[in-house]
């Protein structure tokens, strides 16, 4: 099992995170942007991490530790931005009060040329490039493992369930491994499902336990929960525990949840998530600090290819 660091080796790593460059892509005659940390060994490992909406890929690079992780193990880490700040992905309602991509943004196309075009030049190794987001970003994961598992080992979304609209485009080529990371008191995306308490919550999410029943059918997984594994609450200030769900699936197929207990539409993570931790806890809920989100999966992305 893989060396977690500690809170006070993470704070000190954070100071010294490598530098990233900024390129873009062009995608039916638009520029798309996005930002890499490069390993000096190639072709590496490569993890793609997609920003939530109203965020910028910069945002992921500030309050997470991909940049550190990324680092430490040797990958290579690209940050991609969305257009308005925002993802393309399945759903066509995602919030009407929030400003989604313009009309005709193909995002899936994005994503795949920026992953061919890394495996292409040496970049990436083509059976260990793998996908990850956070709510807008973590629907775009799902609706990238749905259209294009083949450019994928395994995919992890973060406080995000499906939809309707999600679900019924969902074909994938080929069972991808999927991690789940969402919390019970999300106030946009509830975990019970429905519509969230936030005045900017959409509708119509399903619930948590029928997300992760709909990838453990997909990917041929026995019904119901295998292994339920309470995590050390070792940040007992935060309010929030983690429960480890994982799922009893065929070799290389596997479905992990784990569930924030009190935990907000924040990802956990041993530094703050946000530029102000007061207000966010006020509008997005706690952010749990007993596990960190980049180094949880990464420890699940590593075993697979």
């Amino acid at each position: 099992m893989r060396r977690w660091i500690g809170i006070g080796t993470f704070v000190a790593l954070l100071a010294a995170a490598p530098a990233a460059s900024a390129d873009t892509i062009d995608i039916n005659g638009v520029k798309r942007s996005y930002t890499a940390q490069l390993p000096a060994k190639k072709p590496a490992p490569l993890v793609i991490v997609l920003h939530g909406k109203t965020q910028r890929g910069a945002d992921m690079i500030a309050r997470t530790a991909w940049p550190q992780v990324a680092k430490r193990e040797g990958f290579a880490v690209v940050f991609p931005d969305g257009l308005n700040h925002a993802w393309a992905d399945a759903r066509t309602k995602a919030g009407p009060e929030l400003r989604g991509p313009p009309a005709g943004t193909d995002d899936v196309a994005f994503i795949g040329k920026l992953v061919e075009k890394l495996v292409t030049d040496g970049t990436a190794d083509a059976k260990r490039v793998y996908v990850t987001g956070v709510s807008n970003g973590g629907a775009m994961v799902m609706t990238l493992v749905c259209a294009r598992a083949d450019l994928f080992a395994a995919g992890a979304s973060v406080i995000m369930n499906l939809t309707d609209e999600a679900a019924v485009t969902c074909h994938p080529s080929r069972p991808l491994p999927m991690l789940i990371m969402n919390g019970t008191a999300d106030p946009l995306i509830p975990y019970e499902g429905g519509r969230g308490s936030s005045y900017f919550a959409a509708d119509g999410f399903w619930s948590t336990e029928d997300t992760v029943a709909f990838w453990r059918k997909l990917n041929g997984c026995a019904a119901g929960d295998a292994d339920v594994t309470d995590m050390p609450d070792t940040a007992s200030a935060d309010q929030s525990t983690v429960t480890r769900i994982r799922s009893h699936c065929p070799v290389a197929h596997d479905v992990v949840l784990y569930r924030v207990n009190n935990g907000g539409h924040r990802m956990p993570g041993f530094a703050p998530d946000a530029r102000f931790p007061k207000i966010a806890a006020r509008l997005l809920g706690p952010q749990n600090g007993d596990i960190d989100g980049a180094e949880t999966i990464w420890a699940f992305f590593s075993q697979f290819r």
